[in-house]
């Protein structure tokens, strides 16, 4: 039975502070998700033709101080140090979130969170499945149950699809917490050996770092070189470096001081000056180097009879869409939640399964959970190329299906006759707003009658004799 409660509607019109950020933020994403699309067709070309050599030499290039344990591959710097970058930024997104987005109110965050938990639990059951029925390794379990937001509304900006505000809204919520239980999983079972020496002092450097943002001390003289510190703490710790990035994104403040007159957070400066390193050097630059695995027809093939690879196809392209889609059904059938009136469970399908465009946290994770066997690695990793690929046309052919309707929606929440910078939606309940509607269908009125005048005029002379 439902719980007890008042009810309210998911999916539905977002505030417009809340409807500007998402805006903005989608904006550099989907900038960010067509340099990574472009990154990793890149790679694939290198690898894949006669200079596929020159490739692996690149990637296999070591530099940094081997007395500090950062004597590193190409490739390792782009898992490790870069990624962190992402992961600071997906910190910051995530403490907003929490304290002044969706996941702030509990009724509103529990579609997100449970969406995003049962859209990485059933690819982790699928994969499970298949490997055990099939014979193969269970390590690959966590690989289809990440999500790249970047990817996907790259694939959404190819598209042309005229999204609602409020189901971009949830693919970007949905992300963000996705991102946050990825790290956790990599944190927790991908760590091994600890070095408890190093880890206390990433433990300590982040008390520092937190001290100094709770002084209000400013320069980033002083809180790039300290980072840079507690993430060769973390890497030599044992557990992976992209947590420290995490746990600093998650420390700074996303909310305003009115009474100081601050326009914008703290988080919110930074994560708009970070964003664009993000998603136009760091996350491309790690495809380039984890995307380039040689592709034939045969290795194709080959994708749908190990049950590894098989796993991870069927966890991103069927798991994930069915995981997300049945914990939105779920957070609806159990609570006080309905669905939009503007909105079908068809469109909640065709959001969902863009969601199982795994790519960057799901190479990543690869990239661990097969770290021993560099052929199974690299046969993973086409997997998650293969399996992202079949989503994202999945997505394609079920977002063009529901086009006509998403831009009827679009065209009404964009709409603003009085021109004064506010769509009307928001407007409605306004008597002020009312006013000037009617002044303006008034001047409408006015003006065609006028023109039927001077019309009607026209016509009478030309009634005349010749």
């Amino acid at each position: 039975m439902p719980a007890p409660g008042k009810n309210h509607k998911v999916l539905g019109r977002l505030s417009l502070p809340e409807r500007t950020f998402v805006a903005d933020a989608l904006r550099t994403e989907t900038v960010g998700g067509v340099l990574l699309l472009a990154a990793a067709i890149a790679a694939l070309i290198w690898a894949n033709t006669p200079i596929r050599e020159s490739y692996e030499s690149v990637r296999e290039f070591h530099v940094g101080p081997a007395a500090l344990g950062l004597d590193l591959s190409i490739e390792h710097w782009a898992a490790d140090g870069l990624l962190a970058v992402f992961f600071f930024v997906a910190g910051i997104e995530l403490k907003r979130e929490l304290v002044a987005g969706d996941l702030r109110d509990p009724r509103a965050a529990a579609l997100p969170v449970v969406a995003a938990l049962c859209g990485m639990a059933v690819p982790a059951l699928v994969y499970t499945l298949v490997n055990v029925t099939g014979g193969g390794s269970l390590d690959g379990w966590a690989v289809p149950t990440a999500t790249d937001i970047a990817f996907a509304l790259a694939v959404l900006a190819v598209i042309g699809t005229s999204l609602p505000s409020a189901l971009r809204a949830f693919l970007l919520t949905l992300a963000v917490v996705d991102d946050l239980f990825a790290i956790l999983i990599i944190a927790v079972f991908f760590t091994e050996d600890l070095n408890f020496a190093a880890l206390g002092g990433a433990v300590v450097g982040l008390v520092v770092f937190w001290l100094l943002l709770r002084g209000g001390v400013r320069g980033w003289y002083v809180y790039v070189p300290l980072a840079l510190v507690i993430w060769g703490l973390m890497y030599n710790s044992g557990i992976h470096a992209t947590v420290a990035g995490v746990a600093m994104g998650l420390m700074l403040r996303c909310t305003t001081h009115k009474d100081e007159g601050e326009q914008r957070s703290p988080g919110e400066r930074i994560e708009h000056l970070v964003r664009p390193l993000s998603a136009g050097l760091a996350v491309p630059l790690f495809a380039l180097f984890s995307a380039g695995v040689a592709v034939s027809g045969g290795a194709l093939g080959d994708v749908f009879t190990r049950p590894e690879t098989l796993g991870v196809v069927l966890g991103l392209v069927v798991g994930k869409a069915v995981g997300i889609f049945g914990g939105t059904w779920l957070t609806a059938r159990f609570t006080r939640a309905s669905l939009s009136d503007d909105l079908a469970w068809p469109d909640v399908f065709a959001v969902s399964s863009l969601a199982g465009i795994g790519f960057t946290v799901s190479l990543l994770i690869g990239e661990l959970a097969f770290a021993g066997d560099k052929a199974l690695t690299d046969e993973v990793k086409a997997a998650v190329l293969l399996g992202s690929l079949i989503a994202a046309v999945l997505s394609c052919v079920l977002l063009k299906i529901r086009n006509a309707k998403y831009r009827r929606l679009w065209e009404d929440e964009e709409r603003d006759e009085d021109l004064d910078g506010i769509p009307d939606i928001y407007e409605q309940d306004n008597p002020a707003y009312h006013l000037r509607m009617a002044e303006i269908h008034e001047r409408k009125a006015a003006e065609h009658r006028r023109l039927a005048e001077v019309t009607g005029g026209a016509s009478e002379e030309n009634d005349g004799p010749a």
